[in-house]
């Protein structure tokens, strides 16, 4: 499977590391770095294994069955299988209003053609 990450999840790595760069710093176990190669090669593995996650309970509810996410606390990746590429649509800090987050996100987004 291919990997592909949508703009605003390129936006949501990018907003973790800064948060992250400020408050550790960027080396160390715990640094910026270390958490933006974890959060990767999490990403990554969905390549071999794009079906391993369960839907996201907030879009179960509505019966939105495309989106799957894993977490690595206290992220989760939030992404969609067609065919044979994944896209990763969100990655975001779980402890937020998640459901509002996915609605905004994923639920207005223009139907697939």
């Amino acid at each position: 499977m291919r990997l592909q990450l949508a703009a605003e999840a390129e936006g949501d790595l990018q907003a973790i590391y800064n948060r992250r760069l400020k408050q550790r710093g960027a080396d160390g176990p715990d640094g910026a770095d270390a958490l933006l190669d974890t959060l990767y090669a999490a990403i990554e593995t969905l390549s071999e294994y794009p079906f391993r996650g369960p839907n996201p309970p907030e879009l179960d509810a509505l019966g939105s069955a495309e989106w799957r996410q894993i977490s690595l606390w206290p992220y989760r990746v939030i992404y969609t299988v067609e065919g044979d590429v994944v896209t990763i649509a969100v990655v975001a800090d779980s402890r937020r209003d998640f459901a509002s987050l996915l609605e905004r996100r994923l639920l207005q987004r223009a139907p697939r053609s």
